[in-house]
């Protein structure tokens, strides 16, 4: 598992959720049931079967060579064998869409809250409910994963994907630049809130002519105290929640308050003057010239950044970790709600997140060829590993991978102990029906392009324009989405006993 890879795993919980209206054709076509366990013998009159999955990621040029063991593997295990096509990060929602609603052939599909919307996909029809699929075929998942993830990617009551055994929280931290951290002596040990950073951010623009204090992009939104209904919308409800009021963020003490502290940033220029429109920092971080930014961590992150950017990297937390439905739904496996071998897709979903040296083969490629062992569970990358680079987070259990020499032996052990400590958001499991309100979300939308990302970064005066961005939003429905949003909470607690 290279460095390009494993930050791929921690980038999933950095990724906020983002709302796709796809459009997918359904129908459920089960096959013959075959009950085989991961491990056991298939039956020699038993029919081998191609399974076809898609999956997110750059095509790697020694795919084929890897499939081509893996298929040896597989066949003697489950009698099966994998035909993989990857679709770079870019373009697999859109090419997603248009092949699930063509009827495309496919078995099994990457899917998230992030991209090919696995909440949309799941209600138009285009994956099979796995009720039954993970009680038979998938018990071993089952019995694998913290239930939060299962739990937490129900739709409607049913499960249509198999949550890769991952970081399960999300938790943000301040991330600060070591080398200046340490040559200016600053104490981050008690910043937790943006205004406790204001003292640091000052000494570096009073000092470092060159440095960007604050790595800030268009889509920041602060850490406040709201779970959303739809993240990056201004509708929530409170953390701390006894009655699970949905409130208009925009209307909080604790909105007007951050954005006074966000307005201070971009006045005092710890910020870029055209951080409003701003995408990317990685000039920022290649160059060394920042700082503090905001990310999601997990254990030993503050290792994995700073091997990535080839400096020292440290972190203190920001917020606690939390469980929402967006870190759940981070990555995912569905089977196809037209597949011909639904049993057969989750005999492989079951041996692929049980089996290591199936899981590890596609992760990593072949021994010998892409990789050494260095011991039982330690391994390192040979040259030839930059043939077949996989997007680690996108194939399953995570914690199945071998560890990379100067990896912590106790990795995978403070992996549990992080999802141990994971506080359920209130709106665990909930999502969201949008469809009686599609046309003032999409007036909201449209008002939300319009504001949001100058609000939330601080480019204009909150006192002058927060009261136009309430009164926009308000003539576009919010107030109606909120009501639905509403109407639907109130009717999963009473479903749910919450």
């Amino acid at each position: 598992m290279s460095t390009r890879r494993k930050k791929f795993s921690l980038l999933l919980t950095s990724l906020m959720a983002l709302t796709l209206l796809v459009t997918a054709c359904g129908g459920n076509n089960n096959a013959a049931s075959n009950n085989n366990a991961s491990g056991s013998t298939p039956s020699k009159s038993e029919k081998p079967v191609e399974l076809i999955w898609y999956t997110v990621g750059a095509p790697q040029k020694d795919a084929d060579l890897v499939m081509a063991e893996v298929n040896k593997y597989t066949k003697e295990k489950i009698n099966a064998t994998i035909k993989l096509k990857m679709i770079d990060f870019g373009d697999y929602s859109q090419k997603m869409q248009v092949m699930a609603a063509s009827g495309e052939p496919m078995d099994i599909m990457f899917t998230c809250s992030w991209a090919f919307d696995y909440v949309q996909n799941a209600r138009k029809g285009a994956f099979m409910q796995l009720d039954d699929l993970l009680q038979n075929q998938g018990k071993d998942i089952v019995a694998t994963l913290d239930p939060a993830f299962l739990e937490g990617s129900k739709v409607d009551g049913h499960n249509y994907g198999v949550p890769a055994n991952k970081e399960l929280p999300a938790q943000e931290v301040w991330r600060f630049n070591k080398e200046l951290v340490d040559k200016y002596n600053l104490d981050i040990t008690n910043v937790k809130s943006m205004e406790s950073l204001i003292p640091l951010l000052k000494t570096i623009k009073e000092n470092e002519p060159g440095v960007t204090p604050y790595a800030m992009v268009k889509d920041f939104v602060p850490v406040m105290p709201f779970d959303y209904v739809i993240e990056k919308l201004p509708m929530a409800v409170y953390l701390d929640t006894e009655d699970y009021k949905v409130v208009n963020i925009l209307e909080t003490p604790e909105l007007k308050e951050t954005l006074k502290t966000v307005r201070t940033f971009y006045k005092e220029g710890f910020v870029s003057p055209e951080v409003s429109t701003v995408t990317s920092v990685d000039d920022l971080y290649k160059s060394g010239k920042w700082l503090v930014d905001r990310a999601s961590t997990q254990p030993f992150a503050d290792n994995l950044w700073s091997t990535s950017m080839g400096y020292p990297i440290v972190s203190t937390p920001a917020g606690d970790p939390i469980i929402y439905n967006w870190s759940v739904m981070g990555s995912m496996q569905a089977i196809s709600a037209n597949s011909k071998y639904p049993e057969k897709a989750m005999e492989f979903l079951n041996l692929l997140n049980t089996d290591p040296v199936l899981r590890n083969m596609i992760d990593s490629g072949i021994e010998g060829v892409h990789y050494e062992k260095v011991s039982e569970n330690v391994m390192k990358n040979l040259d030839k590993s930059k043939d077949y680079d996989m997007p680690t987070f996108a194939f399953g259990n995570v914690m199945l991978t071998y560890l990379n020499e100067g990896d912590p032996e106790n990795k995978w052990d403070e992996f549990k102990k992080f999802n141990e400590s994971g506080i359920d958001a209130p709106l665990l499991g909930f999502n969201f029906d949008t469809s009686k309100v599609s046309t003032e979300l999409a007036s909201v939308q449209n008002v939300k392009e319009e504001y949001w990302a100058a609000l939330m970064t601080g480019t204009v005066d909150p006192d002058e324009y927060l009261p136009k961005a309430i009164e926009k939003f308000k003539a576009a429905g919010l107030d109606k989405v909120m009501a639905e949003a509403q109407r639907q909470i109130d009717e999963w607690r009473a479903a749910t006993g919450k």
